[in-house]
Formats: C-alpha cells, structure tokens, sequence
C-alpha cells in the first residue's frame, strides 16, 4: 500500500508528532523521489495549517490601482483616477490612528465565496507616493502601528470629480455594489470638490457600512420617523425637508 501511495507521486510525504521515521520508509520515499518530511506538531493541527494556507496561495487574485486601508476594523478600498488624492487621504487617515495596508497596487485574493483580502506587494509595502514629496514609507514615519500586512475588504470608495449634471445619492437608503472576483461588495461613489475632508469622509463611510451589516440603517430611520412610505424621495422633496430642517 505504501508503495502504491508513493508511486502517484504525491507532492510530499509528511510524518507528524514527532515519530521515528523506519529506515523502509525512508528507502521508499527515495525510490520513488518522494520528499520526506517531518513536524513534531499533532496530525490534525498540521493539516488545519496547511490547508489555510495552501487556500492562501492558491486562491484567484487580482490587482486593482487603489488604496487599501483599516479604518474602525473596516477594510476600505480606495479607487479613482490618478491624482484624485487616494494617497493624501490614506495619509491623513494615518495621522487619524487608521492603518495603511497598500498604496498604488492592491493584490486581492478571494478567500472564500464572500471573502476577499487584500495585501500589497512584498516589494512596495508600506511606501506611499505623494505629489510633490515623493516616496514615504509610512511604517518609517507614522511607526509600525501605522500599518498592517493585510486586511479584508469590506466596501469600496469611488472618488471622482464633482460633476454637477449626475444626480449623487443623498440618502443611502439601498446599497450599491461592485464585483471584485464574482464577490458583490458595497460600494459608494464620493465626489470630489474644493474644500472636502475626504478621511472625514471614509470614517464616516466605514462606520456607517459596519451599522449597516448590524442591521441599521440611519436613512430608513429618518423616513419612518417622517411617516413616508416612499424609499426613494425626489430631488425637490430632499431640498424641502432641508430647507424645513
């Protein structure tokens, strides 16, 4: 039996607990140029590890151009074109006690089937590109608390230029979603213009994705406290009950 495993070559043969490996083992696994190892670690424990791990390695990725950072527990990317001010906001998030996983490129691996997790390159972490500066490495200046190897991700940030034709959400009332690896993830879209907190901004954005996965939603609070039916209120209603406000 031994020697039937041995010949379907399998990628390696593992000894666990510690045991003494018999000398026919050891000439079976050379016979057929199986490599040999050995763990004092228990059998089922070994075998978690290495399954978790081997889904890590082996699981889809992709790269997205973006930022990827931890606020409040939240996993937020950070996406729009260059020169939006992705990096500037992570590094104002930073100072803010957040933590940086990647700037520029975003590895993300598909972890399960509604689990993503995000990572930077070996070569480019904790760097951070800034106009006019140059290149930081922010576990450098803002110390290793500032950063963290990986993290999920929970929603994504559009940031875009304010264009005064496009009707923005004001309400949040239904989430909105983008597909990374046939993985649906809310998403919201953030325009930018003069004057605008944009790590105000994502806080606000993360704590209030988490309320939501907890089963709140502020906005539809609001419109029973109103006594409206109607989920999707009209441009000139929003600005009257501003304007009442």
């Amino acid at each position: 039996a031994l020697g039937y495993w041995l010949s379907l070559h399998p990628a390696a043969a593992v000894v666990t607990r510690g045991l003494d490996i018999p000398d026919y083992f050891v000439d079976a696994c050379a016979k057929y140029e199986v490599p040999l190892l050995k763990t004092s670690r228990e059998t089922s424990p070994f075998l978690a590890s290495l399954i978790a791990q081997l889904n890590r390695e082996l699981a889809p990725r992709i790269t997205r151009h973006g930022v990827l950072v931890e606020v409040y527990g939240e996993g937020v990317l950070i996406v729009g074109e260059s020169g939006a001010g992705k990096s500037e906001t992570a590094i104002e998030l930073i100072k803010r006690g957040h933590r940086l996983i990647a700037d520029d490129a975003v590895e993300i691996r598909k972890l399960g089937d509604n689990t993503l997790e995000g990572s930077s390159p070996s070569n480019i972490r904790h760097f951070i590109e800034l106009r006019g500066i140059g290149i930081i490495n922010a576990g450098r200046i803002f110390g290793m608390g500032a950063v963290k190897p990986n993290e999920k991700i929970d929603m994504v940030i559009q940031l875009e230029e304010w264009d005064a034709t496009k009707a923005y959400d004001r309400l949040g009332i239904d989430n909105e979603y983008t597909k990374l690896l046939d993985v649906k993830v809310p998403v919201i879209t953030v325009p930018i213009t003069p004057g605008r907190n944009l790590a105000v901004i994502v806080e606000t954005a993360a704590m209030n994705n988490r309320q939501k996965k907890m089963g709140y939603n502020g906005a539809k609070e609001l419109m029973q406290g109103l006594g409206i039916d109607d989920l999707e209120p009209t441009e000139k209603e929003l600005d009257l009950w501003t304007h009442n406000e």
